[in-house]
C-alpha cells in the first residue's frame, strides 16, 4: 500500500452512484466556477478543475429535477459578497435556495405539488439579486424572492408551459415554449406581473412548411431543409404537422440579438424574431447520431452539442458565408445551392461513449465565464469534463482540408492587441482562442501576430460515481495505538457486477477498483488492514445450487486466491461468512449444510461439520481470546532458556541485553508468522433458538455450553458481541441485552419486524449499537439499554437502507437504495456539510469559499499591489492584519492557481487593465468582466485616437486598425457603428435571401429603408403582385422614395405629413418618412419620445453621424438610469462606449463602486484619455478617497496610503490616521 500521511479525520460526505431519470435536466455550471447536478434527492457540487465532489446538498424528500446557479452579474463589496447560492427543485414542485459553502438552506418554496418545469435567475441584478423565476404546472410562472422565500406576482398562461427563455439583451423579454406553440412576452417586469398574456405563435413541423411543396431536385436532409423558410406561424397548424413534442429545446442565442434556436433531434433551427423565419439550419445525415442538447455561446458566434452517443460536436458560425447552404457532419460544397444561411461549419467533436439500456449521456453544461469547458453528465453517474484547446498552425497558412473557412486566432488578448512579447494564455476562453467572424464580403485583416488555430477536445476531468446498486459495505479494522501509523479509514464495497471498490473516506477517492468474482457480491469481511475476503454466489440452478466464489485479496497487488481452493461447484449458497477477533480463523455459513471452519493464515480447511450439525441463523465471534497468556508463557519460556546460556557473573549484564534484543526478535518473528495460535471463542444460534458456544484453537474444535431457547424471543437473526455484552437480534424485532458480568438478560421490543444485521461500534468502552431493520436503522446505547437515535424509510429518509456498518467510533456509515453511501453522523441527519472542513486530495480554487472580507482583500491583492515595487503571490509578505490561518487559506487559493494564470500575474508588463480582466475571469464576476471588456476595448481606441496627429491621411490606417478588431456583436448597441451597420446590412440581406411571404418581404424593405438602402427598397416594394390589398400603396411609397429631392418645400411636406402619422399611432411610418429625408436624428427623438428606446438606438447607430448618435445614446443612457428602469450597469456601459470617462467614474462614484472607479481612472491616467485637471480633480481625489477608505475596512493599510496620498486634501485626513496606525503596528 502506498504510503503517506495519516489523516484520522473523516468527514461526513455523501458517496453517490448513478443517477434517476427524473434527474436528466438537473445540471448548470454556474458562474462561480463550480458544476451542480442531481442525483436522486441530492444536489452534487463538482469542481470541474480538479473532478472533485465538494458537497453533497441533502433536503429534498423527492427527486431532483432543476438546479440554478445564482448570476453574479453585480457589484460585489461586504455588503453583496461572493457567495454560493444554488436553487434546486424537485418533482413534489419543492424549490430550496442554499447556501452551498455551509450546506445550509437558505429557504424553501412550495406552490403546487407538481415537478417544476423549469427555472432561471434574473440576469439583470441592479434592482435585486435575489429574483428567481419557476414554472409551476400547468401554465403558471411565478417570480420569488428567493432570499426570503416570498412570490412577488404569478401569472397564468392558456396552454401547458414546457421551459422558457430570457432574451440576453433586454430582460423585458421573456419566450414560452408551451404544449402548442410560443408565447413572447415583451412587458416581463420583477415589479408586476405581465399584464397582457403575450404574443402567441404556433410552430408547424419544418418538414411541412409550404416551402417544402416545392420540387426538390436532390435528396437527402441538407437538401430538404436547405429549402426551410418559415416556420413560426400565426395561425394553429394543422394537427398531422404540429410537431412540438419533437422540440427538445428552445433557446435565444447571446451572441446575436432577436435570435432564436429551436433543438429538434435531426437538426438545429435558428430563426431570426423580426421576420419569424429560419436563416440557418444545422442538420444531421440520416446516419448521424441525434443531438441531445445545445448549448449556444455568448463569446462567439458557436455551438456545443451534445449527441445521443456522449460525443460534442463543436460548431463556428463559418465567416463571410456569402453563398452558403446548410451544414451536416458529412457535408461537400454544392454550387447548385445559392440560397444564403447561417452555416456552422464543425470543427472538432469529442470521442463518444458506450451507450447501453441503462448508460447514456443525460446532459451537457458549459463554463459561463470562458465558454472553453464542457461538463457531460451521464446516467451511471459519471461526469466528463472536456476542455476545448487550440493549436497555432502557423502564420498566415491555411492548411484546412475541408470546405469550412479557416479559424484564426484573436488580434488581442484580455482586451489589448497582441504584442510579440507579451504573455499571453490562449486557453484562457473562447475569445482568446478564436477571432471573430468575419461579416459578408469582408476581407481578413492582416495582422502580424495571427494565427490560424485549430481546435481539439481533451478529456481533462472524470468523476466516476458508485455502481448500481445492490452493494455490501465493510468498513477496515478500527484505529488503535498499534496499527496508528499504517491506517487508512478504507471502505470495502462489494457490488452486483463482481467488482469491489475500495473508497478512503478520508478524501472520498477511489483507492482501488478490484475485479474479483463473476456474479454479484454477498459479504466482505477484512483479514487485516491490507488483506481482506470476499464471496459471491451465482443464480441457482434447478436444484437450487450455486456456485460459491470465496476470494481472499491482497489489497497492496490486488493479487486474489480462491480460499476454498477447488470447492464452491454446485453447492449451497454462502449466506455469511465471520472472521475471528484476531483475524485467525474463518467460519464459512452456507444455507443448507453444515458451517466450516478455515485457517485464514494458511487457508487450509480446520473442520467441515457433520450433516448432523444444526443449522447456524446467526454467528459472532467472541472479543475475548488467550493471545496474552499465550504471548507471557512464550516470553518465560525463552528468558529460562536464556537464563540457561549465562556463565558466569560478570556476563550477566552483557547477557541481559542480548536477551531481550532476542526476545524481541523473537516476538516479532512470531507475530509475523503467526506461529501462536491463539484460543478463540463463538457463538451461534439454530433455527429453534437454542445457542452454541465452540472454542477454536489451532486446528482442535472443541463443543462447548448450550443456552436453551428464550421463550421471549423468536427465531434469532443476529448476534453481535462486546466485551462483556452480547445483543441478540431476532425477526419480531426485539433486541435482547446479555450482561454476561452480572448475569442480566434484558429483552427490548422495537416493534420494527425483522432485525437484519447488529454490529458494535469500535473504541474501548464504546457501547453503541448499530440496528439495521427492513424500515431503516437504529442506534442503541448498549450499557444505558436506551435508543440514540433512528432513521426510519419513508419517514425521515426518502430511500432504503441495504448495508451499514461503523465507520469510526462516532460515525456510522450506511449504504441504500438509490445507489448512495452515506458517512453520518450518530445523529444520522443529513450529510451536508460546510465545504471548508472538507478534507480535498487537491486543493481547490474557490474564493467563494473565504470569508466575504479574505475574498475581496484577495480579489484586491491579485488585481494590484501598490505597495510592492514587483508582484507577488505570497500573502504572508503581506502587511495584513489579519490571523495567520485565514492567510493560510488565501495562500492555499493562490497555490492553487495554475502556472500559466500565476505566470501573467506575475508579470510586471501585465497591464492593469488585463489584470482587472483576467481577475474578474477568475472570480466569476459577471459584472466585472462585462465592464472590464468594454472598457479595455474603448480605452484603447479612444487613446489611439487621442495619440494622431492633425487628421491627415493616417487617419485611413488607423480606421484599418479599428475595423480590425471591433468589439463583438455580441454587445450589440457597444459596438462601434460602422461595424454594426455591417452587421445590420447582413442580417438584413439574409432575411431578404429568405424572405417567401409579402409580410417578411415588407419588413426587409422597411428594415432597407431604414438602413439608407433605397435602391434595393425600391426593387422589393415592386414586387408587391397586383392581387394583394397593398399593391396600390406599395407603389406609390417605391414612387415616392425614387423621387424625393431635397428641395425645402418637399422635405417640409414629407416632415409634416410623417409628424402627423406619428401623431396618430403610425410611428414605424412616420420614421420611415424621416429617413428618407435624412431627418433621422428628428426620427430617433420621436421613438424615444414614444418609448421605443432600443429601437432609437439601432437606428442612431446604423443612420447618424458619431456627434448625432452620441447625442440620441446619452439620452438612452440617462433614461437607463431613471429608478423606474434601473439600469445602471447598462447605461455606464453606453457611456463607456461613447468615451465619455469622466460621467462614467461620476456614476461608478455615485453608486459606490468605489473599487471599480479607482481603478478605472488609474486605467484611464495611464491611456491618456482622463487629464486631472481643476474641472476632474475633485472628483479624481474623492474616489481615491473613498478607496483609500475602502482598503483601510478591509486591512490593506499599504495600499490604503498609496491611495491616500493620491487624494490630495480629500485623503490628507485618512493619511495621517493611517501613518500613525502604522508607525503604532510597527512600534509595537
Amino acid at each position: 500500500m502506498a504510503t503517506y500521511a495519516v489523516n484520522l479525520k473523516v468527514p461526513v460526505r455523501t458517496l453517490t452512484g448513478a443517477l434517476n431519470l427524473l434527474n436528466k435536466t438537473a445540471v448548470d455550471w454556474g458562474w462561480q466556477g463550480l458544476i451542480a447536478h442531481g442525483c436522486h434527492s441530492l444536489v452534487l457540487v463538482i469542481d470541474p478543475s480538479t473532478a472533485q465532489t465538494l458537497q453533497v446538498l441533502e433536503r429534498h424528500k423527492a427527486n431532483v429535477v432543476k438546479v440554478k446557479w445564482a448570476r453574479e452579474n453585480y457589484h460585489h463589496n461586504a455588503g453583496s459578497p461572493y457567495s454560493l447560492r444554488l436553487a434546486s427543485a424537485d418533482v413534489t414542485g419543492k424549490i430550496i435556495v442554499w447556501d452551498v459553502a455551509t450546506g445550509s438552506a437558505r429557504c424553501e418554496i412550495q406552490e403546487h405539488s407538481k415537478p417544476i418545469q423549469d427555472m432561471a435567475w434574473l440576469w439583470n441584478q441592479d434592482a435585486s439579486r435575489d429574483l428567481l423565476l419557476a414554472v409551476h404546472p400547468p401554465n403558471y410562472i411565478v417570480l420569488w424572492n428567493a432570499d426570503t422565500g416570498t412570490k412577488l406576482w404569478k401569472k397564468s398562461y392558456a396552454e401547458n408551459i414546457l421551459s422558457f427563455s430570457f432574451d440576453p439583451f433586454d430582460p423585458s423579454n421573456l419566450v414560452l415554449l408551451t404544449s402548442e406553440g410560443i408565447v413572447f412576452i415583451s412587458d416581463f417586469s420583477p415589479s408586476k406581473a405581465p399584464v397582457n398574456s403575450g404574443k402567441k405563435v404556433y410552430i408547424s413541423s419544418p418538414h411541412s412548411s409550404p416551402s417544402h411543396s416545392k420540387p426538390v431536385a436532390a435528396t437527402g436532409a441538407k437538401k430538404a431543409l436547405n429549402k426551410v423558410k418559415i416556420l413560426i406561424t400565426n395561425e394553429k397548424p394543422s394537427a398531422e404537422s404540429v410537431t412540438l413534442n419533437d422540440c427538445l429545446q428552445l433557446s435565444y442565442l447571446p451572441h446575436k440579438r432577436n435570435h432564436m434556436l429551436l433543438l429538434y433531434p435531426r437538426e438545429i433551427l435558428i430563426l431570426d424574431l423580426e421576420v419569424n423565419q429560419t436563416v440557418g439550419v444545422v442538420a444531421i445525415e440520416r446516419t448521424g447520431v441525434p443531438f441531445v442538447q445545445v448549448i449556444p455561446c455568448h463569446q462567439r458566434d458557436a455551438l456545443y452539442c451534445l449527441h445521443e452517443n456522449g460525443c460534442i460536436t463543436f460548431r463556428v458560425r463559418r465567416s463571410g458565408n456569402s453563398t452558403a447552404v446548410v451544414q451536416s457532419d458529412d457535408q461537400v460544397s454544392d454550387p447548385d445551392q445559392s440560397v444564403q444561411e447561417l452555416t456552422y461549419d464543425l470543427r472538432c467533436q469529442c470521442d463518444a461513449i458506450r451507450v447501453t439500456k441503462t448508460v447514456r449521456p443525460f446532459s451537457m453544461a458549459c463554463c459561463p465565464v470562458n465558454e472553453n469547458s464542457v461538463a457531460i453528465v451521464v446516467s451511471d453517474g459519471r461526469v466528463m469534463i472536456w476542455e476545448l484547446k487550440c493549436n497555432a498552425v502557423g502564420p498566415n497558412v491555411h492548411s484546412s482540408s475541408t470546405n469550412a473557412s479557416p479559424l484564426y486566432s484573436p488580434i488581442s488578448f484580455c482586451g489589448i492587441p497582441v504584442g510579440s512579447v507579451q504573455k499571453k494564455f490562449p486557453d484562457l476562453s473562447l475569445d482568446s482562442m478564436i477571432g471573430q467572424s468575419m461579416i459578408t464580403g469582408e476581407e481578413r485583416p492582416k495582422a502580424p501576430f495571427q494565427h490560424e488555430v485549430h481546435l481539439k477536445f481533451i478529456l481533462t476531468g472524470l468523476l466516476s460515481g458508485l455502481p448500481l446498486p445492490p452493494f455490501v459495505i465493510r468498513m477496515c479494522p478500527p484505529l488503535t495505538t498499534r496499527n496508528f501509523k499504517q491506517y487508512h479509514p478504507l471502505l470495502a464495497v462489494g457490488t452486483s457486477n463482481g467488482s469491489v471498490f475500495i473508497y478512503n473516506l478520508t478524501s472520498g477517492l477511489v483507492y482501488k477498483e478490484l475485479s474479483i468474482h463473476s456474479c454479484e457480491v454477498k459479504g466482505i469481511e477484512w483479514a487485516s488492514l491490507t488483506s481482506f475476503l470476499s464471496f459471491a454466489t451465482s443464480t441457482p440452478n434447478n436444484l437450487g445450487l450455486v456456485r460459491n466464489e470465496l476470494q481472499l485479496v491482497d489489497l497492496p497487488t490486488g493479487k486474489s486466491i480462491a480460499f476454498r481452493g477447488e470447492r464452491g461447484s454446485d453447492e449451497p449458497a454462502i449466506e455469511m461468512m465471520k472472521v475471528s477477533q484476531l483475524k485467525q480463523y474463518l467460519v464459512v455459513i452456507f444455507k443448507e449444510k453444515p458451517l466450516e471452519i478455515w485457517d485464514i493464515r494458511t487457508c487450509t480447511l480446520l473442520r467441515e461439520m457433520l450433516k448432523s450439525f444444526p443449522m447456524v441463523t446467526a454467528l459472532e465471534w467472541s472479543p475475548s481470546h488467550n493471545l496474552r497468556s499465550l504471548k507471557r508463557k512464550q516470553i518465560a519460556a525463552r528468558e529460562a532458556m536464556a537464563r540457561q546460556t549465562v556463565v558466569s557473573d560478570s556476563e550477566i549484564s552483557n547477557v541481559e541485553s542480548s536477551v531481550i534484543s532476542l526476545l524481541q526478535d523473537a516476538e516479532s518473528k512470531s507475530e509475523m508468522s503467526n506461529s501462536i495460535s491463539a484460543r478463540e471463542h463463538f457463538l451461534f444460534s439454530d433455527p429453534d433458538g437454542q445457542i452454541y458456544y465452540i472454542t477454536v484453537e489451532g486446528n482442535v474444535v472443541k463443543d462447548g455450553v448450550r443456552i436453551p431457547p428464550d421463550g421471549s424471543m423468536g427465531g434469532i437473526t443476529c448476534i453481535a458481541w462486546k466485551g462483556d455484552t452480547v445483543v441478540l437480534g431476532d425477526v419480531d424485532g426485539n433486541l435482547t441485552f446479555w450482561d454476561l458480568k452480572e448475569r442480566i438478560s434484558r429483552n427490548i421490543p422495537t416493534h420494527r419486524g425483522w432485525v437484519k444485521k447488529i454490529r458494535f461500534a469500535p473504541g474501548k468502552g464504546n457501547q453503541k449499537l448499530l440496528a439495521l431493520f427492513n424500515d431503516g436503522v437504529e442506534i442503541w446505547d448498549a450499557k444505558e439499554i436506551q435508543m440514540v437515535s433512528s432513521l426510519r424509510s419513508g419517514r425521515n429518509v426518502n430511500y432504503k437502507i441495504l448495508d451499514l456498518d461503523w465507520c469510526t467510533s462516532d460515525k456510522v456509515v450506511l449504504a441504500s437504495d438509490d445507489g448512495c453511501i452515506r458517512v453520518l453522523e450518530t445523529a444520522m441527519k443529513s450529510a451536508s456539510y460546510r465545504m471548508d472542513e472538507q478534507i480535498l486530495a487537491d486543493p481547490v480554487w474557490c474564493p467563494y469559499l473565504l470569508i466575504p472580507r479574505a475574498a475581496l482583500t484577495l480579489k484586491t491583492f491579485l488585481l494590484h499591489q501598490p505597495w510592492n515595487g514587483l508582484y507577488s503571490l505570497d500573502v504572508f509578505q503581506l502587511n495584513y492584519p489579519e490571523n495567520d490561518d485565514l492567510k493560510t487559506l488565501m495562500q492555499e487559493q493562490l497555490n492553487s492557481l495554475s502556472d500559466d494564470i500565476k505566470s501573467l500575474l506575475l508579470d510586471s508588463e501585465f497591464s492593469l487593465l488585463q489584470r482587472c480582466l483576467l481577475v474578474s475571469r477568475l472570480f466569476g464576476d459577471e459584472s466585472e468582466l462585462q465592464f472590464w471588456t468594454v472598457a479595455a476595448h474603448y480605452l484603447h481606441r479612444f487613446s489611439q485616437g487621442k495619440q494622431l496627429p492633425v487628421p491627415t491621411g493616417d487617419v485611413t490606417s488607423v480606421t484599418l486598425d479599428r475595423s480590425a478588431n471591433p468589439l463583438d456583436i455580441c454587445y450589440d448597441i457597444l459596438c462601434e457603428n460602422s461595424f454594426f451597420q455591417k452587421f445590420q446590412l447582413e442580417r438584413v440581406n439574409l432575411q431578404e435571401a429568405k424572405r417567401s411571404t409579402y409580410d417578411h418581404t415588407k419588413k426587409c424593405a422597411d428594415q432597407l429603408l431604414l438602413l439608407g438602402q433605397t435602391d434595393r427598397a425600391v426593387q422589393l416594394l415592386l414586387e408587391t403582385s397586383a392581387e394583394n390589398a397593398s399593391y396600390y400603396c406599395d407603389s406609390l411609397k417605391a414612387c415616392l422614395v425614387t423621387t424625393i429631392t431635397s428641395s425645402g418645400q418637399s422635405q417640409s411636406t414629407i416632415k409634416l405629413v410623417a409628424t402627423n402619422l406619428i401623431a396618430n399611432g403610425k410611428l414605424a411610418e412616420g420614421v420611415q418618412l424621416l429617413c428618407l429625408i435624412d431627418k433621422a436624428a428628428d426620427a430617433c427623438r420621436y421613438l424615444q419620445t414614444y418609448g421605443e428606446w432600443n429601437r432609437a438606438a439601432w437606428l442612431a447607430k446604423v443612420r447618424l453621424n458619431s456627434e448625432e448618435c452620441s447625442e440620441v445614446l446619452k439620452r438612452w443612457a440617462e433614461h437607463l438610469c431613471s429608478p423606474h428602469i434601473n439600469q445602471k450597469s447598462k447605461a455606464i456601459l453606453v457611456f463607456l462606449s461613447l468615451g465619455n470617462f469622466t460621467k462614467v467614474v461620476e456614476m461608478l462614484r455615485i453608486m459606490r463602486y468605489f473599487d471599480r472607479a479607482a481603478l478605472f481612472i488609474e486605467a484611464c491616467l495611464k491611456y491618456g484619455v482622463i487629464e486631472v485637471n481643476e474641472n476632474t480633480e475633485t472628483l479624481v481625489s474623492s474616489v481615491y478617497a473613498d478607496y483609500a477608505r475602502n482598503l483601510k475596512t478591509l486591512g490593506l493599510h499599504q495600499g490604503a496610503i498609496s491611495f491616500a496620498s493620491k487624494a490630495g486634501l480629500a485623503g490628507k485626513e485618512l493619511l495621517t490616521e493611517l501613518q500613525q496606525f502604522t508607525c503604532d503596528h510597527s512600534g509595537n
